[in-house]
């Protein structure tokens, strides 16, 4: 019933998934997380039939239910993911569409003393949960990963990490080149720490949760840079280090060191050999990205090539970072086709 709905011709399972890896986690969030996995057309009328799974993950701020908000005129993206199988445009697969939301807007899905342990949740509890429980290909060179901004971020590095489990990815404008991504707007956070909080991030951090979220025009950053911290740069004690001095905007290096080792691009590297015998890579992101996330695809893609894959699919197309939603059912039909047995 156009346009408040479409006709699926999959279906979607919606699931509590109670998690022993977040319990208890350092932030109080919930361990217990929504779950939603699409069934292709034909699923139920193949009993003895296997297919890929894909994994969808978010950005920052990101929480499940926001996957079926609809822009104006436009599709969502679970509405263009079955149009897609549909059509037969590209071969069926399962989708695994997961939560890794925090009260600090996100997890980065890494293992994380400041956030939670989000990349044990996905690779030790959901994926093996999901392949006993529906008739997956349950091998890496059947499994991949996808999502835009930090959800790209995590479709980076989660293949690098767990290349025993992933043999794909696609990212959409991934966090990479923390230089690029980051560094430039540590300055606007200093100002505003100065100007409205006294220099202080617990004074942010009281404010921000006391009135509508992103009310003000500092909160984007300031959120962003204490969330990231906490990702990347938390001792094991839960000490949150930001990477500069929140009174002068000084960096820290040692602390922006622990940054840029979580760096996808600088990643490479290290992990040359899993990002070798990947199955598929899938690269894209706006020419005009609001955050320069377009710089951070091609040096990522360029750090694939100096490691010797090449074969990767790469395109920087005319859009910012917002409302790129039509992107997704691209680098979703590449990885089906790549990660479909032979």
């Amino acid at each position: 019933m156009l346009p408040w709905s479409i006709e699926m011709r999959g279906r979607f399972e919606e699931h509590t998934f109670e998690s022993a890896a977040l319990r208890d986690n350092p932030l109080g969030d919930p361990y217990h997380r929504p779950l939603w996995v699409y069934l292709p057309p034909g699923y139920a009328n193949e009993p003895g039939r296997r297919y890929p799974t894909i994994y969808q993950i978010q950005g920052l701020t990101g929480q499940l239910d926001m996957w079926r908000n609809r822009p104006p005129f436009r599709r969502n993206f679970p509405e263009l993911a079955d149009g897609l199988f549909a059509r037969e445009e590209a071969p069926p697969c399962i989708i695994v569409w997961v939560d890794c939301w925090t009260s600090l807007g996100g997890s980065q899905f890494l293992d994380s003393p400041g956030t939670g342990r989000y990349h044990t949740y996905l690779c030790e509890e959901i994926v093996p949960w999901v392949d006993r429980r529906y008739r997956t290909l349950p091998a890496r060179d059947h499994r991949g990963i996808a999502g835009k901004s930090s959800g790209g971020y995590g479709a980076m590095v989660t293949p690098m990490l767990r290349p025993d489990l992933w043999g794909g990815l696609a990212t959409h404008a991934g966090d990479a080149l923390f230089e690029m991504c980051y560094l430039p707007e540590f300055r606007a956070s200093v100002r505003a720490l100065r100007d409205q909080y006294g220099g202080s991030f617990e004074k942010f951090l009281k404010d921000f949760r006391s009135r509508p979220a992103f009310s003000k025009e500092s909160d984007d950053h300031l959120l962003n840079d204490w969330c990231m911290a906490a990702c990347y740069s938390t001792d094991p004690d839960g000490t949150v280090r930001l990477p500069y001095d929140p009174a002068t905007g000084s960096l820290i290096p040692g602390v922006w060191e622990r940054w840029l080792a979580w760096d996808p691009v600088r990643m490479v590297k290290k992990h040359a050999t899993a990002l070798r015998s990947m199955k598929a890579i899938y690269v894209d992101a706006g020419r005009r990205d609001q955050f320069f996330l377009d710089l951070g695809a091609d040096a990522f893609r360029r750090a694939l090539a100096e490691v010797g894959v090449t074969d990767v699919f790469f395109e920087l197309f005319d859009a910012t970072h917002s409302n790129i939603e039509y992107r997704y059912p691209i680098g979703l039909k590449y990885l089906a086709e790549r990660l479909a047995p032979e």
